[in-house]
């Protein structure tokens, strides 16, 4: 049961607008763009995995952003359902007064598992991506292969990954030269989404005889 509201706004499913150049990502902050401009404090949104279409580090800082910004009431205030599969945004509960975490109940018997279509508090213990995958009629060895990736993945320590990009990038730091930020800066000022396939070709080939100088 919810009160009456001056408006719904939804931004869920996913497609491409190939006529128009537009992916996924940018119909997604596009739908985005124009609920944050239009909603009240008086409306309902629904926001179903904001950020899935980019990296997983820009998708969960834009996620968190917008989650943030429609929860303060100096912003907006709205009344908001946000569905995410990014479990570190659930520690906002304790963050944000006006946040609170509901998962659907899962039964889980074996490698089966019965979603139980019940809404339950808390957030969801864990992803079920390849459980989804295997219901999908994904080919079982796939699955193995999938169950074996992940559990690599959850092994790695993310403080030795971060410290070896960070490395990585001091190196390159030191590498440069006056050329060196011109490139950098020069891709700084480039709006991709405003050039012609030739006039992108024509500045990629540019920065590569450029970098050949360094």
């Amino acid at each position: 049961n919810i009160c009456i509201v001056d408006a719904i706004y939804t931004r869920v499913g996913a497609s491409d607008d190939l006529a128009s150049g537009q992916s996924t990502f940018m119909v997604e902050m596009s739908e985005v763009a124009d609920i944050i401009k239009n909603a009240t404090k008086d409306s309902l949104i629904i926001f179903d995995e904001i950020g899935r279409g980019t990296s997983t580090y820009d998708g969960m800082a834009i996620a968190r952003s917008v989650l943030e910004y429609t929860c303060d009431a100096k912003k907006i205030g709205a009344k908001t359902l946000f569905a995410t599969h990014y479990h570190e945004l659930t520690n906002l509960e304790g963050e944000l007064d006006c946040v609170k975490n509901y998962n659907i109940a899962v039964k889980k018997r074996g490698q089966e598992i019965t979603f139980l279509r019940r809404i339950v508090r808390g957030g969801a213990d864990k992803s079920y991506g390849i459980d989804v995958a295997r219901l999908s009629g994904v080919p079982e060895k796939v699955i193995t292969m999938a169950n074996n990736h992940l559990k690599e993945l959850e092994s790695q320590n993310p403080t030795t990954i971060i410290k070896a990009q960070n490395n990585f990038c001091d190196e390159q730091i030191t590498f440069g030269s006056n050329n060196f930020n011109e490139i950098i800066e020069e891709l700084k000022s480039i709006d991709v989404n405003t050039l012609t396939p030739i006039e992108a070709m024509k500045k990629l080939y540019e920065l590569c005889d450029k970098s050949k100088e360094i």
